[in-house]
């Protein structure tokens, strides 16, 4: 890997950049325009603040509306620097920097880290937030060799899998598999504003799953989406069309419940997404895996889980995912444990030999 990378922009993926780099021996500098953004992501172990020292590669951390503009500055500030940037929109900062930097461009290559979280800014950076993520690298026609080997060896350092899209190509991928879901999660969010709150109170693991990603920050979503807006428009209109597809399948069984097709209707919606969320890849991008679950009850008090994973660990089973929903009205928690379906007697077994009460 490179001797020195330069951040620019100090939020939560660069900061979070920045420790994974760091920690790999890598020096890192950081810049940002808030002194106090740039301090705390130094405090936070992601590097140094800028000294003026040359880059070997610059990468821009900042929002889709004026990382081409950035990245262009920095072309000019660093003729013998390699740029990337980071934003989760890459054709039009492209088109921007090839308008605003012609005769530098082959210097920069665009890229994405698939990671991120709901909370934003330094606070919320982890050093192992691309362990295991796809980074997307997306060369172009101008983009020197050079650029793109050193940008997959800084994704390699921080933990990421490398992969190769064109620009376009993966702003149609991300506007399916990231800008419609925030969409999603936001309207759904939404519905739940006026709800008396004795409704809210019954909310389960399934608005919560749906609502995950609503918490997100709105000025940076606002950003993204508009900046995908030609991608994702089209996306949008096929929803539009699927939900008004249901609605007039609702509207056909409300007023008549002895209509023909319109079960079918909602029965295929339910079926078709079934399929499509069959594709999602399992860890580590091998094929989708289906776990079995067994829920364990747990006393909603410090500890509890610490000893509910260790009494797993003793009984030999390795957790592939976990969901933890309160009870309402009592003092426990019900903890969802997905594991291989063969581990998931064995498991069963071992839990209710320490004590524990589980059930399907």
């Amino acid at each position: 890997m490179t001797e020195h990378v330069r951040v620019v922009g100090t939020g939560l993926l660069g900061t979070s950049i920045g420790i994974a780099l760091s920690r790999k021996g890598i020096r890192v500098s950081l810049h940002d325009i808030s002194p106090t953004a740039v301090a705390l992501a130094r405090d936070l172990g992601a590097g140094v603040v800028d000294d003026d020292t040359a880059p070997d590669l610059v990468v821009v951390a900042a929002p889709p509306d004026v990382a081409g503009q950035v990245v262009a500055d920095e072309l000019e500030r660093w003729p013998d620097a390699f740029v990337t940037d980071v934003a989760s929109v890459k054709a039009t900062v492209l088109d921007d920097v090839t308008a605003r930097a012609p005769a530098h461009v082959g210097r920069y290559v665009g890229s994405h880290p698939m990671a991120g979280r709901e909370r934003s800014g330094a606070v919320a950076a982890q050093a192992d937030l691309f362990e295991g993520r796809t980074w997307v690298i997306c060369p172009h026609d101008r983009s020197a060799r050079e650029a793109h080997d050193l940008v997959r060896r800084m994704a390699l350092a921080a933990g990421a899998v490398p992969t190769v899209m064109g620009a376009r190509e993966h702003d149609a991928a991300v506007a399916t598999v990231s800008h419609l879901p925030q969409v999603a999660a936001s309207l759904v969010a939404a519905r739940l504003r006026e709800v008396p709150e004795d409704a809210v109170a019954l909310a389960g693991q399934g608005v919560r799953d749906v609502t995950r990603i609503a918490a997100s920050d709105p000025l940076l979503w606002t950003q993204i989406l508009a900046a995908n807006a030609e991608a994702l428009l089209p996306v949008v209109d096929h929803l539009v069309a699927d939900l008004d597809a249901v609605r007039s399948a609702l509207q056909q069984v409300a007023h008549d419940r002895a209509t023909e097709g319109a079960r079918g209707v909602l029965a295929q919606a339910i079926a078709h997404g079934q399929l499509g969320r069959a594709r999602i890849p399992g860890k580590h991008g091998a094929p989708p895996t289906t776990y079995a679950t067994l829920i364990a009850v747990i006393p909603d008090e410090p500890g509890s889980l610490a000893r509910l994973f260790a009494d797993v660990g003793d009984a030999g089973v390795s957790i592939e995912d976990v969901r933890i929903e309160h009870a309402r009205g009592g003092p426990v928690g019900l903890a969802e444990l997905y594991v291989v379906p063969a581990a998931i007697e064995p498991l069963r077994e071992a839990l209710v030999a320490a004590g524990w009460n589980v059930h399907d």
